[in-house]
């Protein structure tokens, strides 16, 4: 680092420089993307009812479409993108991601059976899952250690700024026009958004954050598994994870759902209230949570995975009054704080899992990461909610969903014990990655 803030790296003749202001538009740009990101995903939630009614299918259906339909690509595909990541340009991968996903989510408004749509929110995840790897890695390589939770937890807050921005503008197409316009509304700007990223965003050196900290090694995807699998802490971090997430999920596809069912609220007002919590209040606790993991971490590395997690712990009772009460006013009181805490650990599951991982395997430590967590959140949440729904649809009716989400919410606290558990074991798991030398420097 340079006397006027500026990181800089020489490599061979060619020499790589970066300020903060710059790392931070960096960071921006990634920003906006999974903001468009999960726009274009989310928006498939706000119109489950319309898309049902129009190709008579179940809730089970419905809940395949906005789970496994997207995942299952978005899962199996990211690793081999991850490993392309790993050794090729990340910013292009992410910018041809985008317009892949982009183009695919105008292609779902244009869909004229349930077959088609599935098909092309099957093209939508095979375009998002050249996303975030990528970008997990680009942002650990501009910054160090004792900012990334922070970093990674602003690139996480996109997520619940791109899903209010669903809510609330879908909530305003479906109640003035069909759902197929809204794809086309929602999927075109990315396309636009990639170019940006492309020609403003620059590839920085592996580990240019973490001086000293060279490693031009490779690994195949099977000695990166063997490498990551031999920690006690990944791996109980991965099953705890997906549990937690299988709940957030759950409640993402669901919940508008959920209010329009069982308490009879309008697809506008849903859309504003769905948009407000949803937006707001998941950022606020991503960003939080990231700000506590850099933080507590300085005292302790296992207390930035125990903190975090014991506060969402802490928070999923609220969700239980949020989903039985009958009053509408209080369920949205209770789902407002609730949503908050929920999200809180995200920051430290993202930094745990760069920290565990070494250079050259970040970008594919993240693919496999969201492969098995989003295979159990967002292909399991939905599609468990859904069958759990139609089970209980004979004896609840409407509220069936109620119900089904409960469910789901017992298995978020599952997973956050086996969350707690895995701190026990991050700081052997970090020591082992990198040498003491290279974390320290990392992180200054």
């Amino acid at each position: 680092m340079t006397q006027d803030g500026k990181l800089e790296e020489v490599s061979g003749d060619t020499e790589f420089r970066s300020s903060s202001a710059y790392s931070n538009y960096v960071l921006g740009i990634l920003f906006v993307v999974y903001v468009f990101n999960f726009v274009d995903r989310q928006i498939m939630s706000v119109f489950i009812g319309p898309i049902k009614e129009e190709f008579g299918v179940s809730d089970t259906a419905m809940g395949l479409l906005v789970g496994f339909a997207f995942a299952l690509l978005y899962t199996v595909v990211g690793i081999p993108i991850a490993r392309w990541a790993d050794s090729g340009n990340r910013r292009n991968i992410i910018a041809l991601g985008l317009a892949v996903w982009s183009a695919m989510t105008v292609l779902s408004g244009l869909a004229r059976s349930f077959a088609t749509l599935a098909i092309a929110r099957v093209g939508v995840g095979v375009g998002e899952a050249a996303g975030s790897p990528p970008a997990h890695s680009l942002i650990a390589d501009y910054f160090p250690l004792n900012r990334r939770a922070t970093a990674l937890a602003v690139y996480a807050s996109g997520a619940f700024v791109g899903s209010g921005i669903a809510y609330l503008g879908g909530g305003y197409l479906r109640e003035y026009f069909d759902w197929r316009t809204a794809f086309i509304v929602v999927g075109a700007p990315g396309i636009l958004l990639a170019l940006v990223l492309r020609f403003t965003v620059k590839e920085p050196p592996r580990g240019y954050s973490e001086v000293g900290a060279k490693d031009d090694s490779t690994s195949t995807l099977k000695e990166t598994l063997h490498f990551l699998m031999a920690s006690r802490c990944w791996v109980l971090l991965m099953l705890g994870f997906s549990l937690v997430s299988l709940t957030g999920y759950a409640v993402l596809m669901w919940g508008y759902e959920f209010f329009g069912r069982v308490h009879g609220m309008s697809p506008i007002r849903i859309g504003q209230w769905m948009g407000l919590i949803v937006g707001v209040g998941g950022s606020v606790g991503t960003i939080f949570g990231g700000l506590l993991v850099d933080k507590v971490s300085v005292k302790s590395l296992h207390l930035g995975i125990k903190v975090p997690v014991w506060i969402t712990l802490l928070g999923l009772p609220l969700g239980a009054v949020f989903l039985l009460t009958t009053s509408p006013t209080v369920s949205l009181l209770f789902f407002a704080p609730f949503y908050v805490l929920l999200n809180i650990y995200i920051p430290a599951m993202y930094a745990a899992n760069q920290a565990l991982a070494k250079l050259r395997m970040r970008a594919t430590a993240s693919a496999i990461m969201l492969f098995v967590v989003n295979i159990v959140g967002a292909g399991l949440g939905p599609l468990v909610v859904g069958i759990l729904s139609d089970y209980f649809s004979p004896q609840f009716g409407l509220e069936a969903i109620r119900y089904a989400l409960l469910v789901s919410l017992g298995l978020g606290v599952i997973g956050c014990v086996l969350l707690l558990v895995s701190s026990r074991y991050y700081e052997d798991g970090v020591l082992k990655t990198r040498p003491k030398k290279i974390q320290g420097r990392a992180a200054r």
